[in-house]
């Protein structure tokens, strides 16, 4: 388990919801990385300019879905949402 994996359950200031944006920023980002794209190159890409790439990078702000996705889609990717019970469904 990666460090991130380890401390990110003991942050309380950020909720689940913007930490699970945290985490596909992140496997986006080395992603974009592994591709070996630029911010740039990237942006080029998508229909942003690197200064927007570089926020959401920085998470200076939070990217809607819409953006993820376009970003995804620079990458060949897709986001996907998954929905799963709050609580163990009740047999009756």
């Amino acid at each position: 388990m990666g460090d991130w994996e380890k401390s990110k359950n003991s942050i309380t200031s950020i909720s689940k919801e913007e930490l699970s944006v945290i985490d596909t920023l992140a496997a986006l980002h080395v992603q974009r990385i592994k591709s070996g794209l630029t911010q740039r190159e990237l942006a080029e890409r998508i229909g942003m300019s690197q200064s927007q790439l570089a926020k959401i990078e920085r998470l200076d702000s939070v990217p809607s879905l819409e953006t993820l996705n376009r970003y995804a889609s620079g990458l060949g990717m897709r986001v996907t949402l998954n929905l799963t019970p709050l609580e163990p469904a009740l047999e009756g």
